[in-house]
């Protein structure tokens, strides 16, 4: 999960790394959207849909102990081709092609 003050400013972080020729990378999507150039990580909708089932499996009698620890299995790459550009760095089109979302 992002940290609070960094989340809240992730727009004047981006600008500010931009502005310093600095590439950056994150692992939650919004960075990316606030002008960040990439990130790779957990895709949190699907995540708290899990939680959401186990939830339902403990209000449904099954003990907490005897449900077994999961790990994300969806992951999210999203690449800001507007920052790439600004940044002067040519983003291969293999990984654009892998992307989840390419904000243009």
């Amino acid at each position: 999960m992002p940290i609070p003050r960094f989340f809240a400013n992730r727009a004047e972080l981006n600008t500010g790394s931009v502005a310093a020729g600095l590439p950056t990378m994150y692992i939650i999507r919004e960075y990316v959207q606030a002008g960040g150039l990439i990130s790779y990580g957990p895709n949190w909708p699907s995540m708290w849909r899990r939680a959401a089932d186990l939830v339902a499996k403990v209000l449904n009698g099954v003990k907490p102990g005897d449900i077994p620890i999961e790990q994300p299995t969806q992951f999210d790459l999203v690449i800001n081709a507007r920052t790439a550009r600004a940044l002067g760095l040519t983003v291969p089109p293999a990984l654009f092609a892998r992307a989840d979302e390419v904000i243009e």
